[in-house]
């Protein structure tokens, strides 16, 4: 059974999370773990407070935690780089 780091399973993932928003089975294959391990990774992120996302693509279904999380990356970001960040959301 192969271990991983926290710092690790931190940065896989991140890839679910916006503006990526990239699908558990996508992150899984290019990570080469089992979509059971992520699923379960996030589920214990989501247990221990983490904000992940929940198979819940409006972001009105979002936990505030994660519509804090967005409006914090995208504050500082131009007119340009925000249409881009949404856009990367929206094709996920």
């Amino acid at each position: 059974m192969t271990r991983y780091s926290q710092e690790r399973k931190a940065a896989v993932l991140k890839k679910l999370l916006p503006p990526v928003s990239r699908s558990v089975a996508d992150v899984a294959r290019e990570e080469g773990i089992t979509d059971a391990t992520l699923y379960d990774w996030r589920k214990q992120a989501l247990n221990g407070g983490g904000v992940v996302p929940v198979n819940k693509p409006l972001p009105d279904d979002w936990p505030a935690e994660a519509r804090l999380i967005v409006v914090i990356e995208t504050a500082v970001l131009s007119a340009m780089e925000l249409a881009t960040y949404c856009q990367a959301g929206l094709s996920a």
